[in-house]
């Protein structure tokens, strides 16, 4: 099996982060990070504007999920989101238009390793998935390897109406969830999807009332932690191999496409409008 820092873009102190991740003295700005009973909780903590992504989001969760994978005290990993929503998207308040491709490509690179460390990470994820999961916030949730929505939760995907691709390995997770047709009319058409209809797709694993949201996914995300350690790994990691066999393919597709549209100033534009 690959070692994960093969996916990361800079090298990586990896001695320090598994004693950071033991010692549970890394900070985050955007994220909360705890472990207990087994299982370790990523929270995204921007409530105030319904965790949007910026660029600090964006390490920090990729940060995370390299400590919770290395974390001698985790055996599992719960991803949430503080507050109304799970993640509405790209931080419109925040985003700069690229006028090199330079620091356009190292910003999506940034995003797609985010996806990397959820997907190949050996721990089984557990989404509770509240709110508006938007845009790259979806993309989120269907990296989980489980995702449990509550009933009000809604998610669809602006990027093309934006100028934009999806990223996160979307191109090829989505059509191997819900069928190349379903795919294209969620990207192309942009249609907003309530949590029955996710479940209904087969996005969604269990859909629960709201306020049971974070018991249930919690209680999953335990349950899987009593599993053995070797064979739900391998399950994750072969099932991921296999059924996403093109994924790292359309994660390059991917970046390539969303570094063009950075560099458009439509783009831009159409953020600020959305």
């Amino acid at each position: 099996m690959r070692r994960l820092d093969m996916y990361f873009l800079a090298p990586v102190d990896d001695n320090r982060l598994q004693a950071n991740a033991n010692e549970g003295d890394m900070s985050y700005q955007t994220v909360e990070y705890d472990v207990s009973d087994q299982v370790a909780t990523i929270r995204l903590n921007r409530p105030e504007c319904l965790n949007a992504m910026n660029r600090q989001l964006v390490d920090d969760v990729a940060r995370a999920f390299h400590q919770a994978n290395r974390d001698a005290q985790a055996r599992t990993i719960l991803f949430c989101g503080a507050g109304r929503a799970f993640c509405a998207g790209d931080d419109r308040r925040t985003h700069q238009h690229f006028v090199d491709e330079a620091s356009a490509r190292e910003f999506v690179d940034a995003i797609q390793q985010a996806t990397r460390e959820i997907l190949f990470g050996e721990k089984i994820v557990v989404g509770a998935i509240q709110g508006w999961a938007v845009g790259g916030g979806f993309e989120w949730a269907l990296n989980c390897d489980f995702s449990v929505w509550g009933q009000g939760a809604r998610a669809f995907f602006p990027e093309v109406s934006l100028n934009l691709l999806v990223t996160g390995g979307i191109t090829s997770l989505l059509p191997a969830m819900v069928g190349l047709s379903k795919a294209r009319e969620m990207l192309l058409l942009g249609e907003r999807y309530d949590a029955a209809a996710l479940q209904d797709m087969g996005i969604a694993w269990r859909v629960v009332d709201d306020d049971a949201l974070l018991t249930e996914a919690r209680a999953l995300a335990s349950r899987l932690a009593m599993l053995p350690l070797h064979s739900s790994r391998a399950i994750k990691r072969v099932l991921n191999q296999v059924a996403t066999q093109s994924i790292e393919t359309a994660l390059q597709l991917e970046t390539e496409a969303t570094v063009t549209g950075f560099l458009d100033p439509e783009t831009t534009r159409l953020l600020q409008d959305f």
